[in-house]
């Protein structure tokens, strides 16, 4: 029993380390040979981008792409533990993109309600079945097909603002021991959350995004388990089939831009995990003087400070 217990932890052991030193390759080739994956973005309709693009989703889902963004967090963690203005210069370069995503994207809840109004009126009051924008080039639908597409603008509020409310302190959180500990413990709980939930919860997310948006975006259809041999035989019968199925005849019809926000969700929350773990590393270790450095909030102004961050 307890031979073949050890024997399967040093199996686990030789599979961990054989592919973390295997990303090296991996990464290398990619980048010297990106015609292989990147061959359909100056689509043909060849075999040859057919097949890139098989391998683009193959890659995009794969054990072998799993372990190039591992073993780079692994390189830039050991950096930045021996070069602390490293791993801060990491903290403030990756929390700035989130606040700047989400400060932009933010302008969605706007562009929301406006359109809302708009539908109001061009219904109740002019009575008009449809609607037409443009400067140049008009996009003219239906009042239905605006409507629906009301739900694009949250999404893109909840998917790419994700990130930044959480940098600005904005998530509800629940409480049942964080706020009685220790400034230390609480960095502690902060770097196990980051590594044992945000991470794992953001790859499982991806997984399924992955392979959810490319089977609204191509067929033959591929699958999780389809090994690489058998999406590039696959690829001289794959053509676009982007999913443009509205709920209503008239309704919106992007709705492959939904599985495309999901994989983005997955991946911004991803890097931010990385981010956090920093923080809560270098505050760690800095101790309470530490606590809030570089953190870029924004603020309701002067008296208003009892509602920033919440929510």
């Amino acid at each position: 029993m307890s031979i073949s217990f050890f024997g399967a932890i040093g199996g686990f052991l030789w599979w961990l380390v054989s592919n973390v030193f295997g990303a090296f390759y991996n990464l290398g080739y990619a980048l010297t040979h990106p015609e292989l994956w990147l061959d359909w973005m100056s689509w043909g309709a060849t075999v040859e981008d057919k097949e890139s693009v098989m391998r683009l989703v193959y890659y995009g889902g794969s054990v072998e792409f799993f372990f190039v963004v591992f073993t780079a967090f692994l390189i830039l963690t050991a950096a930045g533990m021996y070069f602390r203005g490293f791993m801060w210069g990491m903290v403030r370069a990756l929390e700035g993109f989130a606040n700047t995503c989400g400060r932009f994207f933010a302008w969605a809840g706007l562009l929301m309600v406006l359109q809302q109004i708009i539908i109001v009126f061009m219904q109740r009051i002019f009575a008009r079945p449809d609607m037409s924008f443009g400067l140049g080039i008009e996009l003219q639908m239906d009042v239905s097909w605006f409507a629906e597409e009301l739900k694009l603008y949250n999404a893109l509020v909840v998917c790419l603002c994700v990130t930044y409310t959480f940098v600005q302190g904005g998530h509800v959180r629940v409480d049942l021991v964080y706020a009685g500990v220790s400034h230390r413990t609480k960095k502690l709980i902060d770097m196990i959350g980051a590594l044992i939930f945000m991470m794992p919860v953001a790859v499982v997310t991806w997984m399924y995004g992955w392979y959810f948006l490319w089977r609204h975006l191509i067929v033959p259809n591929p699958s999780a388990s389809d090994a690489l041999d058998k999406l590039v035989m696959k690829a001289r019968a794959m053509r676009w089939n982007i999913e443009t199925i509205g709920f209503s005849p008239n309704g919106f019809n992007g709705y492959f831009l939904f599985k495309i926000l999901l994989v983005t969700f997955a991946a911004l929350v991803f890097v931010h995990a990385i981010a956090f773990f920093y923080r809560s590393f270098l505050e760690f270790v800095e101790g309470e003087a530490s606590e809030g450095k570089y953190l870029d909030k924004d603020s309701l102004g002067e008296g208003e400070e009892a509602y920033e961050g919440a929510h």
